[in-house]
This record gives structure tokens, C-alpha cells and sequence, in this order.
């Protein structure tokens, strides 16, 4: 029997390429080797979130960029988190096995309490408690993640081994499964790629939108002269082109080491290469988006073959706790 696997993508709008390097196309990757599952999460979007009037079409637009990507739903189940209401059972009872300082010593706790002071609602504080009910509603085994959310997964684990160290055995310790490319750095070259901070490029994004993002894009800081010699290793440019062109790494290193490619043409070739790999996924969501009524059904079923699992877990995690 495959392994399941979960991943959740927060409704923040249309998915960025740091997305699809970091977990889109990794997501496309699992679904012949697992029972994949995965979820817009709109509940943990509600952490943050004061202004929900766009909540719905933030959700629409996410969801039709990950199935331009190539997630299939005769492989997948993808589906919005709320869609399936036992998540909020589940989030409660194991909010009574969690510790409240397992939750207070998370780092990205004090970094979103620091960056919305006038906000530190409990659904933050109990964002991991939340983000292991996803995972382990689905008996999830694997959970492919970036490097950022590795102390969240810890705490996962440490969440599901005192509830089957109290109740029995019950759900899996979930692994973490890193992506090949797991921190995308933003064009601005210093942090990770959000919309937040307006150093992203839109997967659903036109040609001529792209490639003016990426000329505006950092390069090497000490490179000033297009007679300069080049150092690949801490330019994000590079790092992008890497990705994009990888049969021409080599290549490119040579060339700018060598000063014989400027910065200039390094983005501009960089932005041809964007364009070029997201043509097909751009040509599939225009198919989607015309297509709406497909889109909600897509959606609705995976959201009942989700709660078929779902319902199977919480009446076991009842049973084990007392309830039932």
C-alpha cells in the first residue's frame, strides 16, 4: 500500500514560481509514487488574515494554479481545508494534549506575533496544533516542506507521539520530505519569495509581465561593470537559471566568471527561460479558468473523498480518547 502523503498551500492568491519550485512541482512529482493529498488551507489563512472580502476568490485562484501545474485529481486529493469540517474536531482535541510552551518556543510564532502585534489571536499560537490535524487527520506518513517549516513538522511529531503515548497508538509520526529546491530567495536576493514583501513572479503572470519583474531583479551586489567578473555562487539570478536552464549550468558559471555575459543579458535570458517552461501550465489554467463549473466540481469531490478518511480518524481518535 502507497504511503500518504499531505501538503497545504495558504489562499493568499495566485501561486508565485517560489511556490512552484519549492512545492508545486515536487507536489506533481509525488502522486505516482503516493496517495497524495492536498489541501488550500483557508482556516490557517485566518491567523492572519483581518480583510476576508477576496478570501473566496484567493482560494478560487489557487486552486486553479495547482491544477495547471499537473496535479491530476484521479491521482490526488485536492480540496479547501474547511471544506472538510472534521479538521475542527480534530484541531481541539489535540489542542488538549499540546503544551502551550511547545507552542510559545516556535520561531515563527514570535516572527508573526512580532509582525502583527495588534493581531496574537490563539488560532496563531495554535497554527501547529492546527497544521497536525491536517497531516495526521489523513493518516499522513510524508509531508513534503520546505526548510522553513521544519520546526513546525518537529513539532508535529512531538504533538503525535504524546497523544499515542496517552491514548495508544493511533496516528503516524509524519517524515519530512524536503524539496530539491527548498528555499526560493525573492528577486530583491536577500529573502525568501513572498507577495508580502513584492519580490515574486505569478505562475499565471504574462510574458511581458515577467520579464519586466525579472530585469528588475538583484544580481551579484559586487559585480558594478558589465567588465566585471561574475560570482555565480551569490547571485540569485544564477540560482534561478539553474532551474530553469539546468542542462546550461556549467555553461553559464563559465561564462560569468568570465565576464563574457553581463547582468543585463543574464536577466533577460533568464526571463526567456521563465516564459518558456510556464507556457504549458499557463495554457492549462486559461483552459481551467474557462471552465469554472469543472473547476467547483473538482473541488467538491475531493472534498468528499477527503471526509470519507476524515470521518474514519476522528471516530477512531473519539473511541481511543473516551468519547465514544
Amino acid at each position: 500500500m502507497k504511503k500518504h502523503v499531505f501538503s497545504g498551500v495558504r489562499p493568499t492568491g495566485r501561486l508565485h514560481i517560489g511556490n512552484y519550485l519549492g512545492a508545486g512541482k515536487n507536489y506533481v512529482s509525488l502522486q505516482d509514487e503516493y496517495e497524495c493529498i492536498y489541501s488550500i488551507v483557508d482556516l490557517h489563512a485566518l491567523t492572519t488574515l483581518e480583510d476576508t472580502d477576496k478570501l473566496q476568490e484567493n482560494i478560487y485562484e489557487a486552486f486553479l494554479d495547482l491544477l495547471a501545474t499537473g496535479l491530476d485529481p484521479q491521482k490526488s486529493i485536492i480540496f479547501v481545508q474547511s471544506h472538510v469540517p472534521e479538521i475542527n474536531e480534530l484541531f481541539t482535541l489535540l489542542s488538549m494534549v499540546t503544551p502551550l510552551s511547545w507552542l510559545l518556543r516556535v520561531p515563527t510564532f514570535k516572527e508573526k506575533a512580532r509582525l502583527h502585534p495588534q493581531n496574537v489571536n490563539y488560532g496563531l499560537v495554535g497554527y501547529p496544533v492546527l497544521m497536525t490535524a491536517d497531516i495526521v487527520l489523513y493518516k499522513a506518513e510524508v509531508v513534503p516542506v520546505g526548510e522553513d517549516q521544519l520546526p513546525h513538522l518537529e513539532l508535529s511529531r512531538e504533538i503525535v507521539r504524546r497523544f499515542n503515548e496517552h491514548f495508544g497508538k493511533t496516528f503516524p509520526e509524519p517524515k519530512a520530505k524536503l524539496t530539491n529546491f527548498p528555499l526560493v530567495v525573492g528577486l530583491d536576493g536577500k529573502d525568501k519569495m513572498s507577495k508580502s514583501l513584492g519580490n515574486y513572479i505569478e505562475l499565471a503572470a504574462t510574458e511581458e509581465e515577467t520579464t519586466q519583474k525579472v530585469m528588475s531583479a538583484v544580481t551579484d551586489p559586487s559585480r558594478r561593470l558589465r567588465s566585471d567578473c561574475g560570482h555565480p555562487e551569490v547571485c540569485n539570478v544564477f540560482k534561478l537559471r539553474m532551474h530553469f536552464e539546468p542542462a546550461a549550468v556549467e555553461q553559464l558559471k563559465n561564462d560569468c566568471r568570465s565576464a563574457a555575459i553581463g547582468c543585463v543579458d543574464c536577466k533577460k535570458a533568464l526571463a526567456t527561460a521563465i516564459n518558456h517552461n510556464l507556457a504549458p501550465i499557463r495554457a492549462r489554467r486559461a483552459e481551467l479558468a474557462n471552465n469554472p463549473a469543472h473547476v467547483r466540481d473538482v473541488m467538491a469531490d475531493g472534498a468528499r473523498r477527503a471526509q470519507n478518511i476524515a470521518r474514519q480518524t476522528i471516530d477512531e481518535t473519539k473511541h481511543k480518547m473516551g468519547l465514544r
